[in-house]
């Protein structure tokens, strides 16, 4: 990846970037009855807010599928989704399945459905179409399948990402989203993002998510 000064990476990967340049990486419940924290109430053990044994459900050794949304680039070319396969083996996890597939709505829930189904996977992890252009159909395609939606992660994705790209931040449409039990998280195609959204939020959080999301108690 380059440094983290600027999500540049259309200008230096081509057309291999075309979809990123316009979601801003382009250079690249309840409540709580009473208070919201009240840490005696059981929905709050799934929520962040419980501290007795928060982690036991943990998953320790994540396996990872890395999906590559493009119409334009190729597995050899694809400088984000080795980005996320280094961070992550780097982090002491498994890349279980890396696969390509174009901007295409069909193609992308497919793909996704046929990796959550896999015993061999914790957690699915996506790069491209997250932006605004008409064929940017990755969002739409998982959100259409997550049964529950984690609005947090683009949230913090976003504002972590506005210290480096400022405004152009609103262009980006970052999700997350768990899908017959397994997180799955849409990053944009740009290696600085997808090391952002690895390296600061899913090294961290992924093992609980998918730890919970599997959860047969």
């Amino acid at each position: 990846m380059n440094d983290h000064d600027s999500h540049d990476s259309h200008e230096e990967h081509g057309n291999h970037e075309e979809h990123d340049q316009h979601d801003g990486h382009d250079h690249h419940e309840e409540r709580d009855q009473h208070d919201g924290h009240d840490h005696h109430e059981e929905h709050d053990q799934h929520d962040g807010h419980d501290h007795h044994d928060h982690h036991s459900h943990d998953v320790e050794t994540l396996g990872v599928g890395v999906v590559t949304v493009s119409s334009s680039r190729s597995i050899d070319e694809d400088g984000a989704g080795d980005a996320i396969v280094a961070a992550f083996e780097d982090g002491g996890h498994e890349v279980t399945v890396r696969e390509l597939v174009a901007d295409d709505f069909d193609g992308v829930q497919s793909t996704v459905n046929r990796l959550v189904d896999r015993d061999d996977v914790d957690a699915v992890v996506t790069s491209g179409g997250t932006g605004v252009t008409p064929d940017d159909v990755t969002v739409e395609a998982v959100e259409d399948l997550a049964g529950k939606t984690l609005p947090g992660f683009g949230e913090l994705f976003r504002r972590l990402s506005a210290d480096e790209i400022g405004t152009r931040v609103v262009a980006t449409r970052a999700t997350a989203g768990i899908v017959d039990s397994t997180p799955v998280c849409c990053l944009p195609g740009s290696e600085n993002a997808v090391r952002l959204g690895v390296e600061e939020i899913l090294l961290a959080e992924l093992p609980h998510l998918a730890g919970l999301a599997g959860r047969e108690d």
